[in-house]
């Protein structure tokens, strides 16, 4: 028997976006680059303290620990404590236009003085040997881009635990620049090296298939969205950096 067909649901809509005018202005580029350091040095930090899930679990076990460790922050780093006021995993949210009331995207970092509707959102994946770039785009990056998250807002984050050591230079920009990905991808900037953040990490932008359906055209394009793609080492050798290791 087929499962009934998805519909929109404008009233749900209506009231998570009561009183906003979407997208959510751009966070300013130096929050985003706190939130990086942020988000790297939890991760270094659960690497030392917990390095046989964070090298051989799963992406929930993974990401449970890092979660964990972005709350502990809060009580114990002043700077951080002035950004966020929380970090929830998995936390159900909507589509853009409410056919789906059960999103989990995998971080939703709530930030201080800004909509707590809107959550700055991150998706992780692992990347191995028989987990690619192919699985990190088509299970996470296109979440981005049709509107099953962070569809408010101007930016997010994509998160990859590298078992392989492999890097953003040598699998993502590769894969993102063959046409047809690109086009599938609606990639409008390729990944662009980000430097002194602690990780092998990039910046890329892309457009969105869906126009929002709580408000009139023009202002019912999301425009585009810039994704921040970390990828931290979670290889279960730690000898030799990632941003080392020569490309393939």
């Amino acid at each position: 028997m087929s499962s009934p067909a998805l519909s929109p649901r404008p009233d749900q809509i209506a009231e998570l976006t009561r009183g906003l005018d979407l997208p959510l202005a751009a966070i300013h580029e130096v929050y985003l680059q706190i939130i990086t350091e942020g988000v790297v040095q939890a991760f270094q930090d659960i690497r030392a303290s917990a390095p046989s899930p964070v090298t051989t679990g799963d992406e929930a076990e993974v990401t449970a620990l890092l979660v964990a460790r972005l709350n502990r922050m809060i009580e114990e780093d002043k700077v951080w404590r002035q950004l966020v006021t929380g970090v929830v995993r998995g936390a159900e949210s909507l589509s853009y236009d409410g056919a789906h009331l059960e999103k989990r995207p995998d971080l939703s970092i709530l930030l201080s003085g800004r909509a707590l509707r809107f959550p700055l959102i991150a998706e992780a994946k692992i990347i191995d040997a028989t987990r690619s770039e192919n699985l990190y785009c088509s299970q996470g990056l296109l979440r981005f881009l049709n509107g099953q998250y962070g569809w408010g807002s101007r930016e997010a984050f994509m998160i990859a635990y590298v078992r392989d050591r492999t890097t953003i230079a040598g699998r993502l920009q590769p894969y993102l620049a063959q046409p047809d990905q690109a086009a599938s991808y609606a990639v409008q900037t390729a990944p662009t090296a980000l430097a002194a953040v602690g990780c092998d990490a990039a910046r890329s932008s892309h457009s969105r298939s869906f126009l929002y359906s709580h408000t009139n055209p023009p202002a019912n394009d999301p425009g585009v969205i810039a994704l921040w793609h970390l990828w931290v080492d979670a290889s279960p050798s730690t000898g030799t950096t990632m941003a080392s290791v020569p490309l393939p």
